[in-house]
């Protein structure tokens, strides 16, 4: 990559694959154009394929040339909503594994003048099958480029798993651009100006090209639900707050060139509402380890939460009371609350990295809430984390709620629990009361590092 290409922003369709994906918070000094670079697949056949600016629907024309070896075509269109063909995808019936690979660049894209777009992307799939495609578009506006969003529309096909999608800010030649990320690693790297932001929502390593200083969010994997709800991932934070009502944390000095481990934790698997829920897994980011949140009680031989970042949940035994949630672990998480604190009470809540979950209460065996996560603003946006999962509730009753920051609500008692949003490290709601009912699934943890620009 030439020297004046600076990375801005990286982005990694995970395994929920996306139907669109947007590069936001565009610098708006420090270059003169843009580039995109891609590596795309689609999860079906796709209906249409666009590009976007700024959330414009309005203003896009372009002309295309193509060619598959043994042919070739041209198209055009004008005055359209979105531009259809600077990239264009491989797709499900492609040969396996194999992903088109896209370029296109945008001079000027600051400029008050109307903002033109030339791409080379190819669809080759490793078989006899390929087309080339060169393609020259033009968006008539006179803003700046602040975003651009690039989706699949008019079909549930989505960009599979492992699509990649490259930002570039490109600096006048013989000048050193403005704004540098001074590290690699992260399945996004942004910047507002005042700090880079590196995201990590799967596993890596983050290498700093010079010492660091550098603050972070490290969230664990929460655990999965029995019938009392998921306790959250550990979370420590040198920005906002911490977890279990801690000091903030230390920000950590890392030496140039060193490649430091990042490890996201997975959220554990929700069991049985006769079993205990699994233990997530824990978070890295160099020397920090963020605790896997506990798994939630059972509501039989396995009735007590577990320990863990934030400790699950207690369960529900069909007889007897006070089956005690699992403890948190010191500044990153609480206790999971008691289930079945009395005879006709519910299942108890998971721990939160805010607050201890709730006991299942009575009338009617209705399930504790989740424990509060925590809303942390390391990004510039406060973001909430690491909430506990709701207990799950028995006969006549209401599952726990839980509050923002990653858990999720319990459920009555014919229900299984949903599963905690992945990357906010929450736990999974509890399940219903009767036998065989299924506890929700832990969210993956998430680790952003930042530091000055």
């Amino acid at each position: 990559m030439p020297a004046n290409y600076v990375l801005l922003e990286k982005i990694t369709v995970g395994a929920a694959g996306a139907s669109s994906v947007t590069f936001s918070s565009i610098p708006q000094t420090g270059y003169t154009d843009l580039v995109v670079k891609a590596s795309i697949r689609s999860s079906g056949s796709v209906a249409t394929i666009s590009t976007t600016f700024n959330g414009s629907s309005t203003g896009y024309s372009e002309r295309l040339l193509y060619g598959t070896g043994t042919a070739a075509a041209s198209a055009s269109s004008s005055s359209a909503s979105y531009i259809n063909w600077v990239f264009n995808t491989n797709e499900s019936s492609s040969t396996a594994s194999t992903f088109s690979n896209c370029e296109f660049y945008i001079p000027n894209y600051t400029s008050s003048n109307n903002k033109s777009i030339s791409s080379d992307n190819v669809t080759e799939n490793n078989a006899t099958g390929a087309t080339a495609y060169l393609d020259a578009a033009l968006w008539a506006n006179s803003a700046a480029i602040t975003s651009i969003t690039m989706g699949l529309t008019g079909t549930s096909a989505l960009f599979a798993q492992y699509s990649t999608f490259y930002l570039y800010g490109v600096a006048a030649l013989g000048t050193t651009p403005a704004i540098v990320p001074y590290a690699t690693g992260g399945d996004t790297i942004m910047t507002d100006g005042t700090y880079w932001y590196h995201t990590f929502v799967s596993s890596g390593t983050f290498t700093p090209q010079k010492g660091l200083t550098c603050d972070y969010l490290v969230v664990a994997g929460g655990g999965g639900a029995g019938a009392g709800g998921g306790g959250a991932g550990g979370l420590r934070s040198t920005v906002t707050a911490t977890g279990g009502g801690g000091s903030l944390e230390t920000a950590l000095s890392l030496t140039g060139g060193t490649s430091y481990t990042v490890t996201v934790g997975a959220g554990g698997s929700g069991g049985t509402s006769t079993l205990q829920g699994s233990n997530g897994n824990n978070s890295v980011f160099s020397t920090i380890t963020s605790t896997a949140g506990g798994g939630g009680g059972g509501n039989a031989g396995n009735i007590s939460g577990k320990t863990g970042g934030s400790g699950g949940g207690g369960g529900a035994f069909f007889a007897g009371s006070s089956f005690a949630g699992g403890a948190g672990t010191t500044n990153q998480g609480f206790a999971g609350g008691t289930g079945r604190s009395t005879t006709s009470a519910g299942a108890g809540g998971g721990g939160g990295a805010g607050a201890v979950g709730s006991a299942g209460t009575t009338p009617n065996e209705i399930g504790g809430n989740g424990g509060a996560g925590v809303n942390v603003s390391i990004t510039g946006s406060s973001v909430g984390y690491a909430g506990g999962g709701g207990g799950g509730a028995g006969t006549g009753g209401s599952g726990g709620t839980a509050t923002a920051g990653g858990g999720n609500a319990g459920a009555t008692e014919t229900n299984n629990g949903s599963a905690a949003t992945a990357n906010t490290g929450g736990g999974g709601g509890g399940s219903g009361g009767n036998s065989g009912q299924l506890g929700g699934n832990g969210g993956s943890g998430i680790v952003i590092v930042r530091y000055a620009v």
